[in-house]
């Protein structure tokens, strides 16, 4: 789990310097693809995944733009500037899958659009501080509710976080909201994703046409940043770290070391 998490963070490193304004999501996923299966001997685990009741997804990576939650296709519109776009990366790995995703500003964005991607980031961590054996998977949902709503804020309910390893998707689902000491109880060896959601109107979500794209109802902007979290003797470990990965919120970091 930690090669092929480490693997799936690296994806996006490499990815950084091509977005840009001008280039397509397509061209990302070709580049994420050719990177995955030819210099890291991966697999992508999103091209032609399909849960029961979904057409096959037909890229390698999922790219979120502005007002997309999630799942959104890779196409051949050049991205622009202003623009906010997430990417989604899961590798296979020796049967293990790594899942992590990252917001990317295209050229000069708005400021409610970088405070956005910030609070959600912010909001990650706050959930992922929360991870250590006898703590509760409901801590993690009302750190990251709290502080989301707190500044505004809505989250996405539609769509968590999930247990990973052999499988895509395992259980337990990881709520993004919640109420402290409810739901499964923590314990060494579990990993999991913490991937909230958040969207700078109303959590009210819609599915587009092609089955898979979802947006906000309101079309406001919505930010999405994801780690894969193991539960540790003591605390947590995040598995999904790269050089490019940013650093961990300083306010929490020095609670860490605390």
């Amino acid at each position: 789990m930690r090669v092929a998490c480490k693997l799936a963070a690296e994806v996006l490193d490499y990815l950084t310097p091509h977005v840009k304004p001008g280039v397509t999501t397509n061209e990302l996923d070709r580049l994420a693809h050719d990177y995955m299966t030819q210099v890291q001997g991966c697999i992508p685990a999103p091209l032609n995944y399909q849960p029961p009741g979904y057409a096959p997804y037909p890229k390698s990576i999922c790219t979120s733009i502005n007002h997309q939650i999630c799942h959104g296709i890779p196409n051949d519109k050049p991205l622009k500037k202003g623009d906010s776009l997430n990417i989604d990366i899961t590798v296979i790995k020796n049967g293990w899958h790594g899942d992590t995703s990252r917001m990317f500003q295209i050229g000069d964005t708005s400021i409610a659009s970088k405070r956005l991607s910030q609070i959600t980031y912010d909001a990650m961590w706050h959930g992922i501080a929360k991870v250590k054996p006898g703590a509760y998977l409901g801590d993690i949902g009302h750190a990251i509710q709290k502080f989301a709503e707190g500044n505004g804020f809505s989250v996405v309910r539609e769509f968590c976080g999930h247990g990973i390893g052999r499988g895509f998707h395992e259980e337990p689902q990881v709520l993004h909201y919640g109420r402290p000491g409810t739901l499964n109880e923590l314990k060494p060896g579990m990993i999991f994703t913490i991937e909230p959601m958040i969207n700078a109107g109303k959590r009210d979500i819609k599915e587009l046409g092609d089955g898979w794209t979802i947006v906000t109802k309101d079309h406001s902007l919505s930010a999405q940043w994801e780690h894969t979290v193991l539960v540790t003797e003591t605390g947590f470990e995040v598995l999904t770290v790269s050089p490019g990965m940013p650093a961990m919120p300083e306010a929490l970091e020095t609670r860490q070391a605390a």
